[in-house]
């Protein structure tokens, strides 16, 4: 078993899953065997609320992709839990990003895996 193999089976089911020590509460990412707050061994899975704001973005492109490939738009989000989270955003437009954007966590399937992936608050 791999250390990650509950994140994604979380994200299969469209959970966003961290773990969290039993001791002190802690929710961490990525995986560790021991808790850097208090060293316990102990933990569980823990969802999360898929929440958060940007804190940075990049826009990443591949070497070999073509010039005119926009690439890739890469994000830390800063998640409500304490937690900051690297992933793909997902965004009409790239020049609408600002730093503390209101994101939240929602999943697509490529090549039959199923992945997290952040974009702006949807408007109800």
């Amino acid at each position: 078993m791999r250390d990650d193999d509950f994140f994604w089976e979380g994200a299969k089911n469209n959970q966003l899953l961290f773990q969290c020590c039993t001791k002190c509460n802690e929710m961490r990412h990525p995986p560790l065997p021991m808790c850097p707050n208090c060293q316990s061994l102990n933990w569980a899975p823990s969802e999360a609320s898929g929440r958060g704001t940007i804190y940075s973005w990049i826009v990443s492109k591949h070497p070999g992709a073509r010039p005119d490939d926009p690439g890739r738009l890469v994000a830390l989000v800063d998640l409500e839990e304490g937690i900051r989270f690297a992933t793909n955003l997902q965004i009409e437009n790239r020049d609408d990003i600002t730093e503390g954007m209101s994101v939240e966590v929602f999943y697509d399937e490529m090549d039959g895996n199923t992945f997290p992936f952040f974009r702006p608050v949807q408007s109800v």
